[in-house]
């Protein structure tokens, strides 16, 4: 947004010079001496041509360099003792542009030209020709508006080059940050999450082994070590790869579903709409979010139904989880981590998050999140 007020400034003052240059212009030819060749008309036309022609010179640089050079030759033919002040504006952003090599000839060729001009005018003879020529553009004036062209452009390089520096060193280091990230999860959790997982299938194992009933709470613990074990295993991956590819997504949400069961929860799944690929950013984010909310249902909402329903649509994707637990209207939840997480994942993909209680009672998560920005 910044940048597209930025050229609207840019152009309004390229549009300022150009009025300003094509005013001077006209008022010294109209002040001064000319022929009464009959090409005043012509004249005026070129001297007003040639300074307007600037407000382009952003844009076509050379363009306006070859514009402005015809019209400082052809108002000189025309009569009009002016100096080709249009002229050195273009040869300026031609030089900041960067086209030295086409600035050079064509500022050698106008110079060439204008004592030609000034001879044609019948106002000079060969002395005053040259010596009009000299008036009109002087060489120092061109190789000036040349070497302070070549200085701006060379400066905005090196601007341009430290800002790619900046960005590299920023990269850099996040990367050393994730893999720090990652040593940390590796160090602090595996282990922790490997003595549950092993406990706990150890004691299903011997207690079908004695012929004992296994307690759903054990199984449950069992099934959440070995998610634990893979999310964390993927989360590793991800902080260690930068891979995009995420390790769940709309695919995996049915077997959320399906676990939810094993937590005393009925819960079920409806797919709405014609399905089609979805970014990896919204099918992770989606994941996310019923896995976050089938948790909470489990833990918090006294719940013991939840529907989960996905509706794709032409230019998003829209998600809704409700149960029927104890929330009422009149109660005000306390946003929690995964609450906030939810609403930073939706909020980065530019999509929509409610999350409150139902008025028939319960708690509803809504999210939405556009598939072709995301994309």
């Amino acid at each position: 947004m910044s940048k597209g007020r930025f050229r609207v400034r840019a152009g309004v003052r390229d549009w300022l010079i150009a009025v300003g240059v094509a005013a001077v212009l006209l008022v010294t030819g109209v002040s001064g001496q000319h022929s009464a060749t009959g090409l005043d008309l012509l004249g005026y036309v070129l001297l007003a041509v040639g300074g307007l022609g600037l407000a382009a010179g952003r844009r076509a640089p050379v363009a306006v360099l070859a514009v402005t050079g015809l019209c400082a030759v052809g108002y000189q033919a025309a009569g009009f003792d002016v100096a080709a002040v249009a002229f050195l504006f273009a040869v300026y952003a031609a030089m900041r542009a960067g086209h030295r090599l086409i600035t050079v000839v064509t500022s050698v060729a106008v110079l060439a030209s204008l004592p030609l001009a000034a001879l044609v005018s019948g106002l000079h003879d060969t002395g005053e020709a040259f010596a009009q020529a000299r008036g009109a553009l002087q060489i120092a004036w061109l190789i000036a508006a040349g070497a302070a062209g070549e200085a701006l452009r060379q400066a905005e390089q090196r601007a341009d080059e430290a800002e790619r520096t900046r960005e590299e060193t920023a990269r850099r280091r996040a990367d050393e940050e994730r893999l720090h990230i990652a040593r940390e999860l590796h160090d602090s959790l595996t282990h922790q999450i490997s003595v549950i997982k092993v406990q706990s299938e150890a004691a299903v194992h011997v207690a079908r082994k004695r012929g004992e009933p296994v307690p759903e709470a054990l199984l449950a613990i069992r099934e959440a070590g070995r998610e634990a074990s893979r999310e964390l295993r993927a989360t590793l991956e991800a902080l260690r790869d930068d891979d995009t590819t995420p390790p769940h997504g709309l695919d995996h949400i049915p077997e959320l579903v399906e676990r939810a069961g094993k937590t005393g929860v009925q819960a079920t799944l409806t797919i709405q709409g014609r399905q089609h690929g979805v970014p990896a950013a919204v099918g992770r984010t989606l994941y996310r979010i019923v896995q976050e909310s089938l948790t909470n249902i489990a833990r918090h909402a006294d719940a013991t139904t939840a529907s989960v329903h996905i509706d794709y649509r032409p230019d998003a994707v829209a998600l809704q989880i409700d149960d029927n637990g104890k929330a009422t209207p009149d109660t005000n939840p306390v946003p929690g981590i995964g609450l906030l997480g939810m609403r930073e994942r939706v909020t980065a993909l530019g999509g929509r998050l409610r999350a409150a209680p139902r008025d028939e009672g319960g708690f509803t998560v809504r999210a939405e999140l556009p598939v072709e920005r995301a994309s």
